[in-house]
């Protein structure tokens, strides 16, 4: 608990403006690298790329209707395509995905 000398000493430097200092925010840089390697820690990878007409017309479409993530939906459109692949269709994936302008 503060003693009454400590109370003093605190308003004292409160009024000279030598106060606690005050943390300096972060930039968006900093924040961002941050969050990666908070990321990184976690087990995740980041995965960039770059979507054609047809992909981004989905993309948009699936984020409406899900209210997913960039992330969610990167790794749901993995999960599904390995399904497909593990389950020997990956052959009537694409197909269907040239059939419907995908």
């Amino acid at each position: 608990m503060a003693t009454p000398d400590n109370i003093d000493d605190a308003l004292k430097e409160l009024a000279e403006g030598e106060g606690p200092k005050k943390k300096t925010p972060l930039s968006n840089a900093e924040k961002q690298k941050r969050y990666r390697e908070r990321q990184k820690n976690l087990g995740k990878k980041e995965v960039r790329g770059y979507l054609n007409d047809e992909a981004l017309k989905c993309y948009e479409l699936i984020s409406e209707q899900t209210d997913w993530t960039d992330s969610k939906i990167l790794t749901n459109a993995l999960r599904l395509t390995y399904a497909a692949y593990k389950n020997g269709q990956i052959g009537l994936l694409s197909k269907w995905l040239q059939k419907n302008n995908l």
